[in-house]
């Protein structure tokens, strides 16, 4: 009972982590399995405040020859009757394998907005190669990704004009499996435009999964966001830091 009392009160004040970092691997996991996540956060009082977020993550493992996962997520956030966040985020990714171990081929899309970024819609369309690298631990696992992917924005403000670009996809990822189901992770992206290679994003993520209890884990997470050409009035650097926690099914 005490446990039951615990995870309630955990899921009615934390949001569940709905992105991870750590690189899905074909035959990790084999099967359908995934995490589910809502909250709701509200303060009286000085400062009115009222934040909703939900999503779901579910990925299915062949086990044999390729992965293939979906993820949806969203956030609304109010202060004093006025919205400060409004964000919508859908990822679809295929893996599939070109070798038994080091070699797979990828596509993904993804359609996301975020208000407050001035960004009305956003949609990605790509693909690429992943290799698996050498094992820097005993318990790690490594990737570098080559590939790229197609970008239409389009933004909430008509004066600032609509974007389609093609960017060039890289990045590294690497997973260290701690004891009883807890993992330290870190993984880095850098997206230069194909013509413009000063124009880049470039992300950061180091992320730590502490296990609790049966299906609940503890999720803290530090992100360093860069983009050089973001537009007017927003800022070209994001940091955040988040805990939660994490029910997975």
């Amino acid at each position: 009972m005490k446990n039951i009392l615990l995870l309630l009160f955990l899921t009615t004040q934390y949001l569940f982590a709905l992105i991870s970092i750590v690189p899905e691997e074909i035959s990790n996991n084999p099967g359908l399995h995934g995490t589910i996540s809502t909250t709701l956060e509200t303060k009286k009082g000085n400062t009115d405040k009222e934040n909703y977020k939900a999503g779901t993550r579910v990925v299915y493992d062949s086990n044999t020859s390729y992965i293939t996962w979906g993820e949806l997520s969203g956030e609304y956030g109010e202060v004093d009757g006025v919205a400060d966040t409004d964000k919508l985020y859908l990822h679809l990714r295929h893996i599939h394998a070109i070798t038994k171990e080091d070699i797979r081929w990828e596509v993904f899309g993804q359609l996301e907005k975020n208000k407050f970024k001035l960004i009305e819609k956003r949609e990605v369309l790509g693909g690429g190669v992943r290799f698996k690298i050498f094992q820097i631990f005993e318990s790690g696992q490594g990737y570098i990704g080559l590939g790229g992917f197609n970008e239409i924005i389009s933004y909430t403000d008509d004066n600032i004009p609509s974007e389609n670009n093609i960017r060039l996809n890289t990045y590294f990822a690497y997973t260290i499996s701690l004891a009883e189901g807890s993992s330290l992770s870190y993984s880095l992206f850098y997206q230069p435009r194909y013509d413009k290679i000063h124009d880049y994003s470039k992300s950061h993520k180091l992320n730590v999964e502490v296990h609790i209890f049966k299906a609940l884990y503890l999720n803290f997470r530090l992100s360093w966001d860069v983009d050089r050409a973001p537009p007017p009035n927003v800022e070209k650097q994001d940091f955040y830091q988040e805990t939660t926690f994490v029910l997975k099914f």
